[in-house]
């Protein structure tokens, strides 16, 4: 078989390196792929959201397969443009993938169909906004309706910092277009779990619980990033709060975008809250999140091609999805500065063991050798039977990765061992 993989980032490394295991796969090419990727798959540089570049790609080699791995060629219509020239897609269609895509559609959605999530309002006027926050309770959360490359929702915890939020948004237009629109959510609190689940738009199928670590330094302190590190199993996630979690937020929401006429297929993701009045929506995302998807799949023993098929063919119920009973832990190497300026074009260097166990999202080749060119640059990954020893091995192993001006987080996985205990 011959699959294409649309994206060039992390996550999408950790699907390929996966892809590979099915024995029926020949030639996997990556659009546009990066410097890492290079080594799993044929990258050619075809931006991921360019739509007709991809289509044309994709006819003219004779694709099988496609898996559309970000937010923004989903909502753009890659897997409609795809499935017109009769190639079976992993992703939804443009109509399903709104529930990422639009926040206000979202919350709407949870609203109109009972699924628990926090208050909100929305606002497309600066003034009325801003009228709103005099009185509203604090801290607040304040996110853009559009795709904003997972940093378009500021978290205020003063007043003041809630009204520059707005104008951030609204006036100077820091998102762009996303922030047109806004939705103020009260405040939740509690334990953040990430659930991703594969679904035919009928069944529902959660992968193992991740946690993720957004905040640049340590201690979860300055400014939110794509995510610094992952763990899974999430040990807040008992049993018990996963039944509650399929009843009551998975399959409703699945029902909610039938009963809309927007059937959603492929991997659903649930960025929950555990509130003490129970599991709560933060966001949905209509993709593999980054960097969760590099902890959740290395735990994965079935067949993920296998799995992504009965997503689009709709045999879900009948097609096995099981995980290792084990924990995995991610620890991302960024750049210097990230998430605001940062340099590039550093040469990466790996040890071989670090090379097998990592995934290259910010890297290209230049003269046949890596360099950095982004915020995230790798994530290591490592699987142990205990917690303690797959943060421990994340670490070792990642220290084998090493280039000029690389920073990373020293507690990935701190929070999850105190839950533990």
């Amino acid at each position: 078989m011959k699959l294409l993989v649309v994206g060039g980032g992390g996550r999408e490394h950790a699907i390929i390196k996966k892809l590979k295991e099915n024995k029926s796969v020949e030639e996997i090419y990556a659009l546009p792929g990066n410097g890492g990727i290079a080594a799993d798959a044929t990258c050619v540089g075809i931006s991921a959201t360019d739509i007709p570049g991809i289509v044309n790609f994709a006819k003219e080699n004779h694709i099988d397969y496609a898996v559309v791995a970000p937010d923004d060629p989903l909502v753009l219509g890659a897997v409609d443009a795809l499935n017109e020239i009769g190639i079976p897609c992993f992703g939804p269609r443009a109509n399903a993938a709104i529930i990422e895509g639009s926040k206000v559609f979202s919350k709407n959605l949870m609203k109109k169909y009972g699924i628990p999530t926090a208050a909100y309002e929305v606002f497309d006027n600066m003034d009325a906004a801003l009228k709103y926050l005099e009185d509203a309770p604090i801290p607040t959360v304040i996110k853009a309706d559009g795709l904003a490359l997972g940093k378009g929702v500021i978290i205020a915890n003063t007043r003041q910092e809630a009204m520059d939020a707005v104008r951030s948004m609204m006036a100077d237009k820091i998102f762009g277009k996303s922030g047109e629109h806004i939705v103020i959510e009260e405040f939740l609190e509690g334990p953040e779990v990430s659930v991703l689940a594969f679904t035919d738009g009928k069944t529902v199928k959660p992968m193992v619980s991740s946690m993720d670590h957004k905040r640049a330094g340590d201690g979860d302190t300055g400014l939110n990033t794509g995510g610094m590190g992952t763990v899974a199993p999430n040990p807040y996630y008992t049993p018990e709060i996963a039944g509650r979690c399929m009843k009551e937020i998975f399959l409703p929401t699945i029902d909610a975008m039938n009963a809309e006429g927007r059937s959603f297929t492929g991997c659903l993701y649930f960025g929950l809250m555990l509130t003490p009045n129970g599991p709560k929506v933060i966001e949905y995302n209509c993709r593999f999140g980054d960097p969760e998807t590099q902890v959740v799949l290395p735990l994965l023993e079935s067949d993920l091609l296998t799995i992504m098929q009965a997503t689009t063919g709709g045999t879900l119920a009948q097609t096995e999805v099981k995980f290792a009973d084990k924990h995995a832990c991610c620890v991302i190497w960024a750049s210097q500065g990230y998430p605001t300026s940062y340099k590039k074009g550093f040469e990466i260097t790996m040890t071989p063991e670090a090379s097998a166990h990592t995934y290259v999202a910010g890297a290209k080749l230049e003269n046949g050798k890596l360099v950095t060119s982004g915020g995230r640059v790798t994530g290591t990954t490592a699987v142990a039977d205990t917690l303690e020893e797959a943060i421990w091995e994340a670490y070792r192993i990642s220290d084998g990765v090493q280039f000029q001006n690389a920073y990373r987080r020293s507690d990935i996985g701190q929070r999850a061992l105190q839950a533990l205990k």
